[in-house]
């Protein structure tokens, strides 16, 4: 049986690790576009968003948290705090620490990137109805859980 050019054998189409990866790429292609809108790039957004959410941090420990390797997080928290999106001060108690707060413009242009990430995922989601996006949420966050994975 001849397949039309261009489309994968059978047993690609099938194998879900494959799926998984055509979908991420999708994924990520289409984040990409809608981060790069506001001139962002994805570590952006996860640093906004931990600091954010974990309030004042050392920049270890949101690198930690979001798994941004440490040379890329000093490359990313010089962009946004020259972007006055975060502020880098000495941690009181132990002066070769920085400490990371978000700033009320950071708030502001995190909340705007929320908005456009939520287009994007309508956008990655669109073929999905509601229950069937809700439980794909659900089965990938059980297979990142069970390999070790950071939800980051």
């Amino acid at each position: 049986m001849e397949t039309a050019e261009g489309t994968p054998p059978r047993r690609l189409r099938a194998l879900p690790s494959r799926l998984a990866n055509q979908a991420a790429l999708a994924a990520n292609r289409i984040v990409d576009q809608a981060l790069g809108q506001a001139g962002v790039r994805r570590y952006h957004y996860a640093l906004l968003a931990a600091s954010e959410e974990c309030g004042p941090s050392s920049q270890a420990a949101l690198g930690r948290r979001t798994g941004i390797d440490r040379s890329d997080m000093v490359a990313t928290v010089n962009d946004l705090a020259e972007r006055e999106l975060i502020e880098r001060a000495p941690d009181p108690a132990d002066r070769r620490r920085n400490i990371i707060s978000i700033t009320p413009a950071g708030r502001r242009e995190l909340s705007h990137l929320d908005r456009l990430l939520a287009a994007a995922q309508e956008e990655f989601l669109a073929p999905l109805p509601a229950a069937d996006r809700r439980n794909l949420t659900d089965l990938l966050t059980r297979v990142v859980d069970h390999h070790g994975g950071r939800h980051g």
